[in-house]
């Protein structure tokens, strides 16, 4: 039962907000926003947005920086551009920029401003060093630094046989393109150049390379002089290698080479003639040599020249070629034998004899070999006419 004066909805709150009827023209007109807040009298500041200017820029350039030695350390240690093996040549006080260059222009890196980069960033700005080297086909920068760090540059040889005369030596080494600078004036007695292979980079002097042969031959004949045999008839230093040199001419063979010094020795402590081949071609040809198509002549044999030990006594005045260590060691302690003879036996090698019979019987059946050599040659050019000519010739040399 209601109260009197209460209504059905007399019990219902009034609503917070009430509706407030619209017209249709400020229905359909926007409601203004929420406004931004103020900006602050700092952040409105020129050096604040200086600064961030100025960090946003080193992020770029940090991240561009990044890039670029990124791409530039896998450039500096990738295959580089060369297809095939070629040598590079460094010269004396060549910095790394020229050595750049001219790498970049040889085709052998890429790109010489990353060459550089690379081998100051590696510390290497200093220690690259002067040479030849050989640089493998693909080979990458980063190798090419450390071949040059290395100095392990290209090495050429030349090679002095034993028996050359100085004459003979002072031609192969001005021929040697790898060597610099002139030959000098006046050539070096004979048998005082190091008869070796000689090892050099290229870039080296011959005058250099001729002191050293010159040292080492003085050293190796000082050394071996020191602890010959004591009772050798030779007075002094020359005559070792003048007997030496000459012990070096009659025979290549390494096994008979101190039993020839010891027919030169024996013959020496009895007063005999050397009567030694090699002699005669010095005395007449000198350092030049004879010619290979010429024979040794009756005539020659007579000829007197300070060197032909058929006609003088003892040894001649100067060595007749430059001696290896092999044959001063056989002079310095030859066999001990009382052979005074000796004849080429036709297989590159001698035998020996103690007597002039026995020394005859040996020279026979050697001018026996070079007969019949002389008749079959003969048969070989009637058998072949194309050889006739050559073997008619041999023929008369012989």
């Amino acid at each position: 039962m209601n109260t009197p004066g209460q209504g059905e909805g007399a019990g219902r709150a009034a609503p917070a907000n009430p509706i407030v009827p619209k017209t249709a023209q400020e229905a359909l007109r926007p409601e203004i926003g929420t406004p931004p807040p103020k900006r602050s009298r700092a952040s409105r500041n020129q050096i604040v947005v200086f600064m961030n200017f100025m960090m946003s820029t080193a992020v770029l350039v940090i991240l561009a920086g990044g890039a670029a030695l990124y791409f530039g350390k896998q450039e500096f240690n990738g295959e580089g551009p060369s297809a095939v093996p070629s040598t590079f040549l460094v010269k004396e006080k060549t910095g790394v920029q020229d050595i750049a260059d001219q790498l970049e222009r040889r085709g052998l890196i890429s790109d010489a401003r990353i060459f550089r980069m690379g081998v100051r960033a590696y510390g290497n700005d200093g220690s690259l060093k002067a040479g030849e080297y050989e640089i493998q086909a693909g080979a990458s920068m980063h190798e090419i630094m450390e071949l040059l760090k290395s100095g392990k540059s290209v090495q050429y040889s030349l090679t002095i046989p034993e028996g050359l005369t100085v004459e003979q030596a002072w031609k192969r080494i001005a021929e040697q393109e790898a060597l610099t600078g002139d030959m000098p004036a006046e050539m070096p007695a004979e048998g005082t150049l190091a008869a070796d292979t000689q090892r050099f980079t290229r870039g080296l002097t011959r005058q250099q390379i001729i002191n050293k042969m010159l040292a080492d031959q003085k050293e190796l004949v000082e050394t071996i002089w020191q602890r010959r045999t004591a009772d050798l008839p030779i007075a002094d230093v020359n005559e070792f290698v003048t007997l030496a040199s000459i012990v070096e001419k009659e025979t290549a063979r390494g096994d008979e080479r101190s039993r020839v010094a010891a027919v030169f020795i024996n013959r020496l402590n009895k007063g005999m003639r050397l009567q030694s081949d090699p002699t005669i071609i010095y005395g007449i040809f000198g350092g030049k040599g004879k010619p290979a198509d010429r024979p040794i002549y009756r005539s020659d044999i007579d000829k007197p020249t300070p060197y032909n030990t058929y006609t003088i006594k003892g040894l001649p005045p100067t060595p007749i070629a430059n001696p290896g260590k092999a044959s001063l060691e056989a002079v310095a302690n030859p066999s001990k034998t009382k052979d005074l003879y000796f004849v080429a036996d036709g297989t590159g090698g001698h035998v020996f004899a103690e007597t002039l019979d026995e020394h005859n019987e040996n020279v026979a059946r050697w001018r026996a070999f070079q007969r019949k050599v002389v008749e079959d040659e003969k048969a070989a050019g009637e058998a072949d006419p194309a050889k006739k000519d050559a073997t008619t010739t041999n023929a008369v040399k012989k």
